[in-house]
């Protein structure tokens, strides 16, 4: 009969995914003709508990460059946008989210403008992004224990010693001294 222990152990105890789509709007030094081109760099983000919900919060940095004055020159403008997302991450076994567990944001799609246009001097972007969510908390595992462990081999010196001389003895060149 097999007998059970418990261990406490670390475990992701619920998972989350988000994707996400936002509109921005930069307002650059010139009035753009043409939209030439628009990145997101410089993406940070955590997340921390809300009362059970997951807050996820960050920054990036986007740029936008485009041609102005009838198309003759360009330029590059950058700004910082903040986000703040709500999750609802489903815990196994309902259990809650409490502050004593780990959460862990990964980004799964970094985020991409998706859609750009200019309008009277305003530039309307489209971002997408999307976040995963990993809860880390205390669990329970239950592992089978054997009641009858197999016993030690006792070896004793002699033993070690005897398998050492057998082996200088066999390595022995009888026809040395001949």
């Amino acid at each position: 009969m097999a007998s059970y222990k418990e261990i406490v152990t670390k475990a992701v105890v619920g998972k989350a995914k988000k994707t996400s789509t936002n509109e921005y709007l930069l307002t650059p030094e010139q009035k753009p003709d043409t939209i030439l081109g628009c990145w997101v760099i410089n993406h940070q983000f955590n997340g921390e508990n809300n009362g059970g919900l997951v807050n996820l919060n960050g920054t990036f940095d986007i740029n936008v460059w485009y041609s102005y004055d009838n198309d003759t020159k360009t330029a590059v403008s950058t700004k910082t946008f903040n986000y703040t997302d709500k999750m609802p991450v489903h815990l196994k076994d309902n259990t809650r989210l409490t502050n004593e567990q780990e959460i862990i944001v990964r980004s799964l799609k970094q985020p991409t403008v998706t859609n750009v246009s200019a309008n009277d001097g305003i530039v309307r972007l489209n971002v997408e992004k999307e976040l995963g969510v990993e809860v880390v908390g205390d669990t329970k595992i239950k592992v089978s224990i054997e009641e009858d462990e197999d016993e030690y081999e006792i070896i004793t010196d002699e033993e070690v010693l005897n398998e050492k001389e057998e082996e200088a003895i066999d390595q022995i060149d009888e026809e040395y001294i001949k």
